[in-house]
């Protein structure tokens, strides 16, 4: 038969491990939930940084106690901790049941349950459940209930008592370095970061051989930009042509013979008169007469 339990009230345990199951309506603004647990000794402390379970240290090292990880089922969204009390060694008094809410306030986060069950027995009903409200809705972290000894046996007691400076201060009050926790957390980081690559410079990604090296490479970077007169002459070459204009009468030669190579022409514009190339001048004869006016 299962409980329904009020805060501040408890139930034996019977069963030798306990499945604690925290279970929320997920919602377009409802933050992402955390179960935790903290193993305590008679002095309401942890022994050390180890006897915190939590998403970054999800199994304590004597094996009594670890998360199972989150689920969602037909009634929400699931995250459980599991804890084998006969493996627990004697010192630990109490372990301590916590939700945590992303450093989101509580009042975000719908129909809060804890329920316990029978580790050794899957797919039964739980023995006890307590809803957990928040009493102000600024809680960041809450203890929802705590499994503590009795004799030779063991009790869960309903609390819901919360902390608004999140999981970080709740486990400082029970003597967790704070410090640790951090360092841990910042070393996750930057092994789940991906590697950047520094950028480099432009300058010194350019290679010298996008320089021309050879006589073709040089002869083709000196050849002029069409519609723009050429800077200058190079000694002993023949301009060509300025095509629709007529040329000057003392540079005009056979139409037979054969102009040597030059610089090309600059289209529309007319061209300077060319050094004589041996006893001869060479230029082409005037153009069809499409250039001629009729």
């Amino acid at each position: 038969m299962t409980e329904a339990m009020l805060k501040g009230s408890n139930v034996p345990v019977e069963a030798s491990a306990v499945r604690a199951v925290l279970r929320w309506t997920p919602g377009h603004h409802t933050p992402d939930v955390d179960a935790s647990a903290l193993l305590l000794g008679s002095d309401g402390r942890v022994g050390s940084d180890e006897d915190f379970v939590f998403y970054n240290q999800p199994r304590h090292p004597s094996g009594a106690v670890w998360r199972l990880g989150k689920k969602r089922d037909a009634e929400g969204l699931t995250d459980t901790v599991q804890t084998d009390l006969t493996a627990l060694a004697p010192e630990v008094s109490r372990v301590l049941l916590v939700a945590s809410a992303d450093d989101a306030p509580f009042e975000q986060v719908q129909t809060l349950r804890i329920a316990l069950y029978d580790a050794g027995s899957y797919g039964g009903e739980p023995f006890a459940y307590f809803d957990v409200s928040p009493e102000t809705g600024t809680e960041t972290a809450l203890i929802c209930g705590e499994l503590y000894r009795r004799g030779d046996a063991w009790k869960f007691r309903a609390l819901g008592e919360g902390y608004s400076n999140g999981l970080v201060g709740l486990a400082t009050d029970f003597g967790i370095s704070v410090d640790d926790m951090e360092a841990a957390a910042e070393a996750d980081q930057e092994t789940a970061a991906p590697a950047q690559r520094e950028p480099q410079p432009a300058a010194a990604a350019q290679s010298t051989t996008d320089q021309p090296t050879s006589a073709a490479a040089a002869t083709a970077a000196a050849q002029p930009a069409y519609a723009y007169p050429p800077s200058a002459v190079t000694e002993r070459a023949v301009p060509q042509p300025a095509y629709g204009y007529p040329q000057p009468a003392a540079t005009q030669a056979a139409p037979t013979q054969a102009a040597p190579a030059g610089p090309g022409p600059a289209y529309g514009y007319p061209q300077p008169v060319g050094a004589p190339v041996g006893d001869q001048e060479f230029t082409l004869p005037p153009q069809g007469p499409q250039f001629l006016r009729r």
